[in-house]
């Protein structure tokens, strides 16, 4: 095993450790919750990572028309939507300490989250509805590119003009507040620690699609 990964399963570890071991200040409404901070946001920022590179492969295909970038878009879509889920199940996590329920339709972020995750799953349905790779590759990069641009209006421009429940709204206190200099020792480390183990899960996902595209190609035709 590479020297990288190592170095990724002692930092992950670390910030594991540190994020349940930590003192933290005490924040109302949050309290010992807060330490979900170390977890949520920085699966949500694997996340973006993940479909930013997706959106990069899918431009790059349609320049291109490289198989390799197409399955490079298919793979890191695929991690950032496992890294969206595990975001979108901690915030449900959360959600039920402070807000007394798993899921609540008056929380416009939990909501365009889950809608933009939604678009994801017709993204990798649409890969599935076409036999013939290239056509298949071409309509999914363009899609993607779709889906990538949606992100930013769904999970930021859209929920900061409506009323919510998530730091910095009423009974809520500001995200400036819940990132006081003890939690930031261990949330900008955990952004990092995610986005690498990202990069790691989308490394074995896409070599996993590279094995089974040049398996059908030589199935397809063989020598």
């Amino acid at each position: 095993m590479k020297f990288w990964k190592y170095l990724i399963i002692v930092w992950m570890s670390l910030v594991i450790v540190g994020g349940f071991l930590i003192q933290i200040p005490f924040i109302p409404v949050l309290e010992q919750t807060a330490r979900n901070l170390f977890f949520h946001v920085p699966m949500w920022m694997a996340m973006y990572t993940m479909f930013l590179m997706s959106f990069y492969y899918s431009i790059n295909y349609l320049r291109k028309a490289s198989w390799s970038d197409d399955i490079k878009a298919q793979a890191a879509a695929q991690t950032g939507f496992v890294f969206g889920i595990c975001g979108l199940m901690t915030g449900s996590l959360w959600a039920r300490f402070t807000w007394g329920t798993w899921w609540t339709f008056a929380e416009p972020k939990m909501n365009l989250a889950a809608l933009a995750l939604m678009i994801y799953v017709a993204y990798f349905i649409l890969r599935l509805a076409f036999d013939e790779s290239k056509k298949r590759a071409r309509i999914a990069a363009v899609y993607n590119i779709f889906a990538v641009s949606t992100i930013p209006f769904l999970l930021y421009v859209v929920p900061r003009q409506l009323t919510s429940l998530h730091p910095g709204a009423d009974g809520n206190p500001a995200f400036s507040e819940i990132t006081a200099i003890e939690l930031r020792y261990i949330l900008y480390p955990a952004m990092v620690g995610f986005i690498a183990l990202s990069c790691w899960v989308y490394n074995i996902t896409y070599r996993a699609y590279r094995v089974r595209y040049i398996s059908e190609q030589i199935f397809r035709n063989p020598l």
